[in-house]
């Protein structure tokens, strides 16, 4: 092997130069690199990004592109399966290593052993790193050694591990190797087809996000001078900046949970003040960590309960007229509505939101909640292959450490105690804007003459409720209540047949 035989590195959801481990050891083996990116088109499993998330892949592309060239880099894009391309660019340009950053859901960890293999039976060298997690799955274990299901002691035992390494530098300039000339085809970002352009319904994302390292690292000094500091107090609220909206950002890599961890605890101990809205900060991005750790140890938390008891429970037929009116902010639920019109919007919905608007889904219209993963997969930025999972397993009570399924949230009250001035509803239900705030969380018990007057004569203009709160409660109890009669006939059945 050549002095001068290049290395790749290959870019995944790592779209970043700062603390990129892979880009890190590629450049400090002395080699000329080849930098490249492959829109992945023929993997068995892996699952393609939604609509919304090949919106901020472009632009993160061509965010990650244009630093490259700053340094004297290069990016290269491909499309096709990256077994074959991969094999076909090492052996073009004789190739000494590949390099990349880990990966946890169960199709990719497939292909990327599948690949390794190849590459290294073809006597190239592979070198993965991790990139995108504070503690990988595998590090974190309880007392018995097995892998902890529930988060309290699963982000207890992660901190009281070894800490993060800290962040490594951007680099300052690179060493680019040419591409070779019987490499394969390189495809410009734009021709990837990931804008919607018939219709191009994209206007709220671009006036929300800056996709990018540049963007994550404004975005984030921002939540570290004005949101931080009542972070533990305002974070359920909807209608307050209080939140550090840096999920896209992570989702894509573009900033690292290394380099968020060290900067908060470093402001924390700097700055006493701000100790525990620190903690609760970095315990949420705990729960990142323990998504991860459940992909990792269930492989298919996308498709399967994660407690297998509910796999009887008895989901309604899904209606699609109820189903449609969920998707499109008509539920009749002014915060349901509001949440589910951000989404449409802006690619994101606020985390409490979320909770409120999958509890409605799952709990009074009685849909399977891997309807709603799905629709949360297309149409969020930071559709999260660990998280949106996990999220949703959670609020049906069917996940790891998941609330209780009889917990059924209240539109009404979650609205009044979260919103509690109607400003987030007002932002996204604009419908209502000139209802009293009295009536904003319950518009259709409002006297007539409030709703004539706030321009509600019409339920055509603001529909009434689409199930009956009170009535959707009962009937979910109900379904869970069978839920346990059936998982405890079952136990008396094992346990007979054990005699």
């Amino acid at each position: 092997m050549t002095a001068d035989a290049p290395a790749i590195v290959w870019f995944r959801d790592d779209l970043r130069l700062a603390d990129q481990p892979a880009l890190h050891a590629a450049a400090e083996s002395g080699r000329p690199l080849i930098c490249i990116y492959i829109l992945d088109d023929g993997t068995d499993g892996v699952r393609p990004p939604g609509g919304a998330s090949r919106w901020w892949l472009h632009h993160s592309l061509t965010a990650l592109a244009e630093s490259f060239a700053r340094i004297g880099g290069r990016l290269d894009v491909l499309r096709g399966r990256p077994l074959v391309l991969l094999r076909q660019l090492a052996s073009a340009s004789s190739a000494a290593s590949v390099f990349w950053t880990r990966r946890y859901a169960p199709a990719e960890r497939e292909a990327d052993a599948a690949i390794k293999a190849a590459l290294q039976a073809d006597g190239v060298e592979v070198r993965s790193f991790n990139g995108q997690l504070l503690f990988e799955p595998w590090t974190v274990k309880g007392k018995s050694g097995d892998f902890l299901k529930v988060f309290t002691p699963f982000w207890r035992a992660a901190l009281n591990g070894p800490p993060p390494a800290l962040p490594l530098p951007a680099p300052k300039s690179l060493k680019t190797a040419k591409w070779p000339a019987k490499g394969p085809a390189r495809v410009d970002i734009g021709d990837l087809g990931l804008l919607p352009s018939k219709p191009d319904w994209a206007g709220g994302l671009r006036a929300a996000w800056t996709p990018g390292e540049a963007g994550a690292r404004q975005r984030f000094d921002y939540f570290l001078d004005s949101g931080l500091r009542r972070y533990a107090s305002d974070r359920d609220r909807p209608d307050v900046e209080a939140t550090s909206r840096l999920s896209p950002h992570l989702r894509f890599g573009e900033i690292s949970p290394r380099q968020i961890f060290h900067a908060v605890r470093h402001l924390s101990e700097a700055d006493g003040a701000t100790g525990r809205d620190a903690e609760k900060f970095l315990s949420e991005v705990g729960w990142r960590e323990f998504s991860y750790n459940l992909l990792f140890h269930a492989p298919d938390l996308t498709r399967r309960n994660f407690q297998t008891r509910f796999d009887a429970f008895p989901w309604g037929e899904p209606s699609a007229k109820l189903l449609d009116a969920w998707r499109r902010g008509r539920t009749g639920y002014p915060i349901v509505d509001a949440g589910m019109r951000e989404l449409w919007i802006t690619g994101f919905m606020h985390n409490r939101v979320r909770m409120i608007a999958a509890s409605f889904l799952i709990k009074h219209l009685m849909i399977d909640w891997r309807t709603g993963e799905e629709w949360f997969w297309d149409t969020l930025c930071d559709a999260d292959p660990a998280n949106n999972p996990a999220g949703w397993q959670w609020v049906a009570g069917s996940g790891a450490d998941a609330a209780p399924y009889f917990r059924v949230f209240n539109p009404i009250l979650q609205g009044e105690k979260f919103d509690p001035d109607g400003a987030y509803v007002r932002t996204y239900v604009p419908e209502l804007a000139k209802l009293p705030t009295k009536w904003i969380h319950k518009p259709w018990i409002a006297p007539p003459d409030v709703r004539k007057a706030a321009g509600l004569a019409s339920s055509k203009t603001y529909p009434s409720p689409i199930v009956d709160h009170d009535t959707a409660r009962q009937r979910a109890l109900a379904a869970f209540a069978s839920l346990r009669e059936t998982s405890t006939t079952e136990s008396d059945a094992r346990s007979h047949s054990r005699v």
